[in-house]
C-alpha cells in the first residue's frame, strides 16, 4: 500500500546541550528498534544522529520520505520541476539519494524510500515498526520545525526517544540568540563575538549498521527515477551536461580536490571572484553538498583549518572561506530568531518599501528577455545550469529590486528558490533582504550596473555569446549594449534588436534615478514611523511617487518644448 498523505507546517524541541535536542525514555531497553529519518544531512560521515541510532539497536529503518510539497510535479510552472524545486534539484536530490542508499549498503543496510505527507509518513512507520528510538537532524526551516513538532509531540506521547542533534550549521542557533538576550545578533560582526569558536568533535561513521527489521504492511521502494516521479525527459530544456552530480562521494571528491590546492583556499577572498567565469567557475562548487548535507558544514571547516595551520598567510573572516561558512552561520540564526523571516510584512528587521506588483517585468527578468545582454546571459544560465556565481546573483537581483526594476524581491527570491540547487531558505532570504537594501545593507546608491558589472570581467562577453548564442556575432563594442549597434551591423550579425533578441525592458539611466527617488521616500517613512508602517501609510506614499513621477515627467517634456 503506497501513502498518499498531504503537506503541513512548524516547530521546536526543548534543548538539551550545545550541539543536540533530546528527550530519553528512562525505560526504554537497549536492542530496540530505531529510525534514522533522512531530510538534509545525506551522508554518512560526521552524522551524529545515524552514529546514535546504530548504537544498542536490534534494528535499525533508515527512512527518507518523498514529499509532494516539494516533488509532485507541476505542469503549470514557468520551467519542468514542482511547484517549488526545479528539476536540476529534484534530480540533484535523486543522485544523492542513491549515493546515499550504496553508502549505507556497504554497511549492512539501505535505503526505505516512502511517499507522502513526512510527518504522517513517520509517524506511521513509528507504529508499523515498533519503533523505540527516533533519529534525525535538526532543522531550523520553518517547514520542518512543524513537521517536527508533530513528531515529536506523537513519540513523546508514546514514550518514543528523540535524538535530534544540531549539525547542519557550526553552531546552535537557539545558544546564540541566547547569548545575546533572546534575540538574533543583526550584524556579522557581533555574531562572531557571540559565537566564539565552535566546541564539537567530528563524529565517527558506524563500522556497520545493525539490519532493517519486519517492514510490516508499509511498502517502500527504492529511490526513484525522474521519470518514476512523473517527470518527462529533459535533455532537450537543459542540453548543457549537469554541472552538479549529487551525493555523499562526489562531495568528499570536490572537497579533497579543492583542498588539494592549499594556497588557493588559504587565500580565497569573497567578494573577488570572476562571475563571467563559466569554463571554470571561481569557487568551490560545494554550495549544493552543503545545501543537503552530502558534505558535513563541520567537516568542511576542520578541513579548512587544518590548511590554515600549514599556510601561515591566509585570509580571515568575513572574507575567507571559514567566514563564507559563518556568514552561512549568520542567516541561519537570524532566519530562525526573526519571525516572518521570509516576507516584508509583519517582519521586524525589513524595510517597508513600496515594491511594484509588475508581473510583465518579473517574467522578462526570469525567462532572459529584458534585453540586457549580462542580466538575460546570468538568467539562462541559472535556468540551465541551476546554479550561478555569487556576484552573478547579486547583478540579477539588484537589477530587478532597487537598481531598475523596483520589482518585490520576494518575487525574485521565489524564482531562485525554484531554480538554485543550493537554494537555502535562510540564505536566499537573507540575500534578497540584502540586494534589495531592505535589511542588513542600506547604501542604496551602490548599485550594479547591468552593462559595466559585466564588462569589467568579459570585456569581449565571452559569458554572453556562450548562454545567449544569438549574440554570438555581434560585435564585442556592442555585446553589451546591442540595440546601440547600427542596423548594419545587426544585420551580419545575424541579430535584429526587437526581433532576434529583445529591446531593453526599462532605460537603465531613468531606471536608477527612479528606484533612487523611491527608496528616499520609503526610507525617509520608515524612519518617520520607526519602522511600523501601516497599509495606510503605505497606500499615501504608493499616491505620493505616482503624482511625483507625474509632475517630473510634465516638467521634463516643458523642458523639451522650450528648447
Amino acid at each position: 500500500m503506497q501513502l498518499q498523505l498531504l503537506p503541513t507546517s512548524h516547530t521546536f524541541f526543548t534543548r538539551f546541550s550545545l550541539s543536540s535536542f533530546i528527550h530519553r525514555n528512562p525505560n526504554m531497553t537497549s536492542g530496540s528498534n530505531s529510525l534514522m529519518w533522512f531530510r538534509k544531512g545525506l551522508r554518512i560521515h560526521d552524522n551524529p544522529a545515524l552514529e546514535y541510532a546504530a548504537k544498542n539497536s536490534n534494528h535499525v529503518y533508515p527512512v527518507f520520505v518523498i514529499d509532494p510539497h516539494y516533488m509532485k510535479p507541476d505542469p503549470n510552472s514557468f520551467s519542468p520541476g514542482s511547484n517549488l524545486a526545479g528539476l536540476n534539484r529534484i534530480r540533484f536530490l535523486l543522485e544523492s539519494l542513491v549515493d546515499l542508499d550504496s553508502g549505507l549498503k556497504k554497511l549492512g543496510s539501505r535505503l526505505l524510500v516512502l511517499y507522502g505527507e513526512p510527518s504522517d509518513v513517520v509517524i506511521r512507520c513509528l507504529k508499523e515498526w515498533d519503533i523505540k528510538r527516533l533519529c534525525f537532524e535538526y532543522d531550523t526551516e520553518p517547514y520542518y520545525q512543524a513537521l517536527d513538532t508533530k513528531v515529536k509531540n506523537y513519540a513523546l506521547e508514546n514514550g518514543i526517544e528523540v535524538f535530534s542533534p544540531v549539525t547542519h550549521t557550526l553552531f546552535n542557533p537557539v545558544e546564540i540568540i541566547e547569548k545575546n538576550g533572546g534575540k538574533p545578533p543583526l550584524s556579522y560582526q557581533s555574531f562572531l563575538k557571540l559565537a566564539g569558536e565552535p566546541h564539537w568533535s567530528i563524529s565517527s561513521p558506524p563500522s556497520t549498521i545493525p539490519p532493517i527489521g519486519d517492514l510490516g504492511n508499509l511498502e517502500v521502494s527504492e529511490v526513484p527515477t525522474v521519470e518514476q516521479l512523473g517527470y518527462q525527459d529533459f535533455q532537450e530544456e537543459y542540453p548543457d551536461p549537469p554541472l552538479f552530480k549529487g551525493g555523499e562521494s562526489e562531495a568528499l571528491r570536490r572537497l579533497k580536490e579543492s583542498t588539494n590546492n592549499k594556497e588557493w583556499v588559504a587565500t580565497f577572498e569573497k567578494p573577488k571572484g570572476d562571475p563571467s567565469a563559466f569554463i571554470k567557475p571561481a569557487t568551490t562548487m560545494l554550495s549544493p553538498y552543503l545545501k543537503f548535507g552530502c558534505l558535513s558544514t563541520r567537516y568542511f571547516y576542520q578541513c579548512i583549518k587544518e590548511v590554515q595551520q600549514e599556510v601561515k598567510n591566509h585570509t580571515s573572516p568575513p572574507v575567507s572561506l571559514i567566514g563564507q561558512l559563518l556568514w552561512r552561520d549568520f542567516f541561519y540564526t537570524v532566519g530562525f530568531g526573526t519571525p516572518n523571516f521570509d516576507r516584508m510584512r509583519g517582519n521586524t528587521i525589513c524595510k517597508q518599501i513600496p515594491w511594484n506588483g509588475d508581473d510583465e517585468l518579473l517574467a522578462a527578468w526570469r525567462d532572459a528577455r529584458t534585453g540586457f545582454p549580462w542580466i538575460d546571459a546570468i538568467m539562462v544560465q541559472l535556468r540551465k545550469w541551476g546554479w550561478i556565481h555569487h556576484l552573478a546573483r547579486h547583478s540579477v537581483a539588484c537589477f530587478l529590486t532597487r537598481g531598475d526594476l523596483f520589482v518585490h524581491w520576494e518575487k525574485g527570491r521565489d524564482v531562485f528558490e525554484r531554480l538554485l540547487i543550493d537554494s537555502d531558505w535562510a540564505i536566499n532570504n537573507g540575500n534578497w533582504l540584502w540586494l534589495s537594501c531592505s535589511s542588513f545593507f542600506y547604501q542604496y546608491n551602490r548599485i550594479y550596473s547591468p552593462i559595466s558589472f559585466g564588462k569589467k570581467y568579459d570585456p569581449t562577453g565571452a559569458y554572453i555569446r556562450h548562454f545567449l548564442p544569438v549574440l554570438k556575432d555581434m560585435p564585442k563594442e556592442y555585446i553589451y549594449e546591442p540595440w546601440k549597434a547600427p542596423l548594419s551591423v545587426q544585420t551580419k550579425a545575424k541579430c535584429i534588436i526587437g526581433k532576434d533578441y529583445p529591446k531593453p525592458v526599462i532605460c537603465h539611466d531613468d531606471a536608477i534615478k527612479e528606484c533612487k527617488r523611491k527608496l528616499a521616500a520609503a526610507y525617509e517613512l520608515n524612519k518617520k514611523t520607526n519602522g511600523v508602517v501601516s497599509d495606510e501609510d503605505m497606500k499615501k506614499l504608493r499616491r505620493k511617487l505616482v503624482e511625483d513621477q507625474g509632475q517630473g515627467n510634465d516638467s521634463r517634456r516643458l523642458k523639451q518644448k522650450l528648447i
